[in-house]
């Protein structure tokens, strides 16, 4: 049912806990480092075509070119995030393709017959997911790379090459830091 090429980016994993999900994957699998928002709320935001105040708690790293998001719903907003972790279910919720070409995309994957499930901005950038027809499957993402959100991605990515374990646990304004620092600014 994919309607483009290329590689998924990032895995979505829903969790019930973010500290305990994060220390697991630093500890137990050795990616990071993790740098960590605790209440993300997109700019706008729409589940099954409804606004919703949907906020999240999220982590982020990279292992090689692959983004791992760690995702905990916070409070009790619709989104496909809060409906997995009140299905009780843990674990992936969701792959990701970015795209600098997401109306050419969102449009072959509504001909395709993906059903929108929810979306928003965020960081400048639009997000989309749809659901499949297995319910326990899990969504496909397709996230609209801005300039904002491409340079914070590379940022973390950057960070996990030849990250040697120290500071495993950042806070999410570092990740920010670092895209600034890697923007040319105006000559």
């Amino acid at each position: 049912m994919i309607t483009r090429t290329g590689n998924i980016a990032q895995l979505g994993f829903v969790v019930s806990d973010l500290g305990k999900a994060v220390k697991h994957w630093v500890e137990f699998l050795k990616v990071g480092p993790f740098f960590v928002a605790e209440e993300i709320k997109p700019d706008s935001f729409t589940h099954r075509g409804q606004a919703s105040d949907a906020t999240f708690a999220a982590a982020l790293a990279n292992t090689g070119d692959m983004q791992i998001e760690l995702i905990q719903p916070l409070g009790d907003s619709p989104s496909l995030w809060h409906e997995f972790a009140a299905s009780g279910r843990q674990g992936l919720q969701h792959v990701a393709y970015w795209t600098d070409e997401f109306d050419k995309e969102f449009q072959a994957a509504q001909n395709a017959g993906y059903r929108l499930a929810h979306g928003g901005v965020l960081s400048g950038g639009r997000f989309v997911y749809f659901e499949t027809d297995d319910p326990d499957g899990y969504a496909v993402e397709l996230s609209e790379q801005s300039p904002a959100k491409r340079a914070v991605f590379d940022a973390i990515r950057n960070a996990a090459v030849g990250w040697d374990g120290s500071v495993p646990i950042r806070p999410w304004s570092e990740a920010l830091d670092l895209a600034a620092a890697a923007t040319p600014g105006p000559n």
